[in-house]
């Protein structure tokens, strides 16, 4: 017993978090108001309708989709959401008992005060929201709602309504539409005169750029994020299965306070260094291996997304060495670019010229679409994909509040080496700020980290 309260300590020692999970900072009601005032603007005189994510059908627990969480920062199944342009008001329909409430871990005073609670303006049980739609409807005036797929958890609005396409309405025995497009469907029939309109692009671009409280919250998700990487890094040896790490990443997460995963973890070693989103897990790491982890927590529904790369063995070899500097270079001269103003292309032109400038032309044609794009990869907040309503590619230029992905990667498949430094940025008013700050970067940062003992050693121990 001695030994296993000691182990314990040392667990809660070694990755600087209280046994118990604090909480994740909470986004107050004037946040989500400013935001649907917003989409007021947006949709003049008409009314934007939410439908919220729907009980689930097991014993899981629920999870409320990004959309709708952003615009009301409510988690209760079952919910609408309509925002009324022209009364410049909105209205949340809900049902649910305090003792259901108090058994999904919510506040019961959510469903004793919803509009103190939400700072939602008026609050209707849920049957009611046919009969204040088709009064809404004889006004004439635009409706708008979500035309694609509501995410929940790790998911990305189009890439599951591109997966629901292949594998159930482009299905020849299936064919049924998206809950949300049965949706629209079910509108235009019962209110043929109404103008239906699709509200994506207007709430995915007030998403892509994030507030100040939104950036606290995803630097506290980074920070729990290079601290799951370090606990990973400093395990691994040879011997060390890939399950036993990829579940310590998950408890150390779990352990700071996150609510799950922002995606499933990514390692890749040995041959899977050729399937870049890998998590089966299935190896046990040998001597000499290189090994990518790209894994990330979801903290308070927001995500982050940070890889690292390193060898088994706590030591680079000289080829490793070669091929992990080179891609630090092209990943140095993409952070110290990153400011408002400058777009995309300019920062993957300095990006060549720090390839140049280092004698590394020869690595020109493994960075070519990666330079292409300044070493952006995709949008991070809600969804580790998370979706923009407009981008305007290579010639995107940064603004302060824009969060993503700056991801450089280099493989060699033949030799079974694969890099992959990823960092979640965010554009500052000045510049920018490493959210992910901290996660260790250079050969000899991380050949120290490999040094240390690690948790399951500890453990075993």
């Amino acid at each position: 017993m001695r030994r296993r309260l000691l182990a314990v300590a040392f667990v809660c020692v070694a990755v600087s978090v209280s046994p118990a999970a604090p909480t994740a900072r909470a986004l107050d009601t004037a946040e989500y108001a400013s935001r649907r005032s917003l989409l007021m603007g947006g949709i003049g005189d008409g009314v934007a309708i939410f439908l919220g994510a729907t009980t689930p059908e097991s014993d899981v627990a629920f999870r409320q989709g990004h959309d709708f969480f952003y615009m009301t920062g409510v988690e209760i199944p079952d919910a609408v959401l309509v925002v009324d342009g022209m009364r410049k008001e909105s209205v949340l329909f809900f049902t649910m008992d305090e003792k259901t409430a108090d058994g999904m871990g919510l506040p019961v005073d959510l469903v004793r005060a919803p509009a103190k609670v939400t700072g939602i303006e008026r609050v209707m049980p849920a049957d009611g929201f046919n009969g204040y739609l088709a009064g809404l409807v004889r006004r004439n005036t635009p409706v708008y709602t979500l035309f694609r797929p509501e995410e929940i958890g790790p998911e990305n609005s189009n890439e599951k309504f591109n997966a629901l396409q292949r594998s159930m309405t482009m299905n020849d025995w299936d064919g049924r539409l998206t809950r949300e497009l049965q949706f629209v469907k079910l509108l235009r029939e019962r209110f043929p005169q109404v103008d239906v309109r699709d509200s994506s692009t207007l709430v995915w671009n007030l998403r892509k750029y994030k507030s100040t409280a939104e950036l606290a919250l995803m630097r506290d998700a980074a920070q729990l994020g290079v601290e799951g990487h370090k606990a990973f890094i400093r395990s691994t040896q040879p011997g060390v299965a890939e399950r036993s790490l990829a579940a310590l990443f998950e408890f150390v997460t779990a352990l700071g306070g996150s609510r799950g995963l922002a995606y499933y973890t990514i390692i890749m070693s040995g041959k899977n260094h050729a399937y870049g989103h890998y998590h089966a897990y299935d190896r046990v790491l040998a001597d000499g291996e290189f090994v990518i982890l790209d894994a990330g927590p979801d903290l308070g529904n927001y995500h982050v997304d940070i890889s690292t790369t390193f060898p088994v063995s706590g030591k680079f070899s000289a080829r490793q060495r070669e091929l992990y500097e080179a891609a630090l270079v092209v990943r140095d001269a993409a952070i110290e670019n990153y400011r408002p103003g400058i777009t995309l292309r300019q920062v993957g032109q300095k990006m060549e010229e720090a390839l140049k400038a280092n004698g590394l032309e020869r690595f020109a044609s493994d960075f070519a679409s990666i330079i292409r794009y300044g070493g952006y990869n995709h949008s991070i907040g809600l969804a580790t994909h998370d979706v923009m309503g407009t981008f305007a590619g290579p010639d995107e230029v940064l603004k302060p509040g824009f969060v993503f992905a700056c991801d450089i990667q280099l493989f060699r498949f033949d030799e079974q080496i694969g890099i992959r430094i990823e960092d979640t940025v965010a554009i500052t008013a000045t510049g920018r700020e490493v959210l992910s700050a901290g996660a260790p970067r250079t050969v000899a940062e991380i050949e120290a980290l490999m040094k240390e003992e690690g948790i399951l050693q500890a453990i075993r121990r």
